[in-house]
This record gives structure tokens, C-alpha cells and sequence, in this order.
């Protein structure tokens, strides 16, 4: 305890002494140009042809290009030639990144007369793309040594990070999947082990600030449809009878479905937003997370003109409060994967409902 009380004694000192030369050097990055802090916001939320080097918003980690332009041409080429909005030549084909209008952002083929043409089709390893091959390869990390553990030592109970793991799977499959599914556990348990670990890993690494963490993976709503329509495929495809018959027939009197299907649409509907609810709970509070640490990191350089005492005062409670929402997006991101993976459970055990007659034939064949 009186360790930890001299931690964090040093600790606030070494940021109160910090804090005055950030804030000048803050000023002083303003003068040499302009500090907008919606761009840096958006900028870090967002997808690019490159990495950000830590602390340095004028360098990247360039990433391949791979476009076909419009005449079914392939090009390669590295990010880095068109950083910055920079041009780059290749015989007749000259590729940019605009900065403004409608294709701000994207990789753009100038034409000889200044006109923007979109590729026909954008393959490049972007740094979403590049961030999700990471987690995947983090993931694999994580929990093949668990795989190879029990295969070379049976059911003996593991220690140290193989059982940490292990202890993380055991939490969810006996506290969600198995009472939830029952008998259908093993059969869907290797699906959410496996997002419930991969959310779990991508929003670990979106605390990062440093490569390979910092893509903001789950703050983007199309990482997030595709993991809810997984789940909505699993859900409907491996579906039973009773699962369609209470969307397509109900046990409603019958003018609620017939001749107008009011509950039939009313089914129907609720089938389709399952997947937008996961899709909108996980996007919006991973992506607010990280919003609220960068804004509460820009508040040093918004009031780096009101002089050194208030911008080191100012740039000391920034920090603190940084530090204060990082931890608790730790938290925050345990808590997203496992309420993504519980009502993955609870949808799809919602379909995995036998009616009357299949129980009784489920009955017979035991």
C-alpha cells in the first residue's frame, strides 16, 4: 500500500512538472499551423492508407495501395507516395488522396484535365484491414497454446497466461452459452468463444496508441455489421420449425395474421433489427470510449493560449482523467464482448426452440 501511495505521489508530480513544457510545446506546434481538432478527431476515428506514428501527426507507417483503375489496369505502389495528399505519377496514371469534396479521403486517379475518378475496385491494406489481420493473428495466439495445452496434458488445470485464458472461456461458456443453449451449447460455443475473444482483442487494441494498437476497429459501424450478420446467419439458418412458425404463424387469434399478416411483419421486423441493435450498441460505445479520451487529450493544446498556469494545470487534469477513462475502457471492453456474445446466445438460442411435437419427438428418440 505505501508503495502504491508513492507511485501515485510521483506520479501526479512527474505530470505537474510535465505538464507547463507540453502545453508550451502544444503552443508552439499551433504557431507553426493551424490546430483543428475536429480533423485530428475524425482523423484518428477513421479509416487510411497508412499508420500514425505515435506523437507524430506528419508521419505514417505506409501501407500497399492495390487499385484497378477504370481500364482494368492493376496498380501497387506504397502509401507513403501519396501521403499527404502528394501526387503520384505511373506512366499515364496519376494517384492522390484529396482533402476536400467528395472524394476526400479515398484514393483517386487525376485525370489529365483535373477531374477525380474513383477506381473501379480498391483492394488496398488499409489500416482497418491491416488492424484485423493483427487481431486475428493475436487471437490464435491467445488461444491455440489453451488447444495445445489439454491436448498434451488432458484435463490437467493450467497456470499462468494459458490459464488466465482458459479461466476468461470457462467465465463465458458456463455463465452464458451453456445455460442458455443447453444441450446445443457444443455445437455453438466454438462461433461465440470465438467472437466473444476476437471483440475482445480488437477493442484491447484500440487502446493502444502505439503500432500495432490504435485502429479504432469496433468504432467502425462496418466491422460491426459484419460480426452482427454472422450472428444473424447463425441465427436463422440453423433455425428450427417452431422458429418460423412463430413468425409466419403465430399463436394469435387470426385476424391479427390473416388476412392482413399484422403480426407476420411485426416477426419480421423484429428478425431484422436483432442485427442492427448489435450492430449499433457495440459501434456506438466503443467509438464514444475513444472520443471522449481524445477530446480530454486536446483540451492541453485547446487552452495551450491562456498561459503557462492555466495549460499546465489545464494539461495535469487532462492527463489524469485520460489515464481515468482508459482504465475504465478496459473495463468497458470486456463488458462489449461479453454482451455482444450473450445476446448473440440469446438470439440464437431463441431459434434453437422446439415446439410440443418436436420435444415429444426428441423424447422418443432418447
Amino acid at each position: 500500500m505505501n508503495q502504491l501511495k508513492a507511485f501515485i505521489i510521483l506520479a501526479v508530480t512527474a505530470l505537474t512538472l510535465w505538464a507547463p513544457a507540453a502545453a508550451s510545446a502544444a503552443a508552439d506546434g499551433e504557431a507553426k499551423g493551424k490546430f483543428d481538432p475536429k480533423e485530428i478527431i475524425f482523423d484518428h476515428l477513421g479509416d487510411g492508407y497508412g499508420w500514425e506514428v505515435p506523437f507524430d501527426h506528419h508521419h505514417r507507417i505506409p501501407l500497399p495501395v492495390m487499385v484497378w483503375a477504370g481500364d482494368g489496369s492493376f496498380h501497387c505502389f506504397s502509401s507513403a507516395r501519396i501521403d499527404h495528399h502528394a501526387l503520384y505519377t505511373e506512366g499515364d496514371y496519376t494517384w492522390t488522396i484529396p482533402s476536400e469534396g467528395p472524394n476526400k479521403g479515398k484514393v483517386t486517379q487525376l485525370l489529365a484535365d483535373g477531374t477525380e475518378v474513383r477506381p473501379a475496385f480498391d483492394m488496398s491494406i488499409t489500416k482497418n484491414v491491416c488492424a484485423l489481420w493483427i487481431s486475428v493473428l493475436v487471437v490464435l495466439a491467445v488461444c491455440m497454446p489453451v488447444a495445445r495445452w489439454h491436448k498434451k496434458h488432458g484435463f490437467k488445470a493450467p497456470r499462468g497466461f494459458i490459464g488466465a485464458v482458459e479461466e476468461l472461456l470457462e467465465f463465458v461458456y458456463d455463465g452464458v452459452i451453456k445455460p442458455t443453449l443447453g444441450q446445443d451449447s457444443r455445437r455453438f460455443a466454438p462461433y461465440l468463444l470465438t467472437v466473444f475473444i476476437f471483440i475482445f482483442v480488437m477493442n484491447l487494441m484500440g487502446l493502444m496508441v502505439i503500432f500495432p494498437g490504435g485502429a479504432n476497429l469496433t468504432g467502425n459501424i462496418a466491422v460491426t455489421l459484419v460480426l452482427s450478420l454472422i450472428t444473424f446467419f447463425c441465427t436463422n439458418l440453423f433455425a428450427r420449425k417452431h422458429y418460423w412458425k412463430e413468425i409466419f404463424w403465430p399463436d394469435v387469434p387470426v385476424w391479427l395474421k390473416c388476412p392482413i399478416p399484422i403480426m407476420q411483419i411485426i416477426e419480421l421486423f423484429g428478425v431484422l433489427t436483432k442485427p442492427a441493435s448489435l450492430t449499433v450498441r457495440l459501434f456506438a460505445n466503443m467509438m464514444g470510449g475513444h472520443m471522449i479520451v481524445i477530446v480530454l487529450t486536446l483540451i492541453i493544446f485547446i487552452i495551450a493560449d491562456f498561459g503557462a498556469a492555466a495549460a499546465g494545470l489545464g494539461a495535469t487534469v487532462s492527463i489524469l482523467f485520460s489515464i481515468f477513462m482508459l482504465l475504465l475502457d478496459v473495463l468497458v471492453s470486456f463488458i462489449q464482448a461479453f454482451v455482444f456474445t450473450m445476446l448473440s446466445t440469446t438470439f440464437i438460442a431463441m431459434a434453437q426452440e422446439r415446439g410440443h411435437d418436436e420435444h415429444h419427438a426428441h423424447a422418443s428418440a432418447k
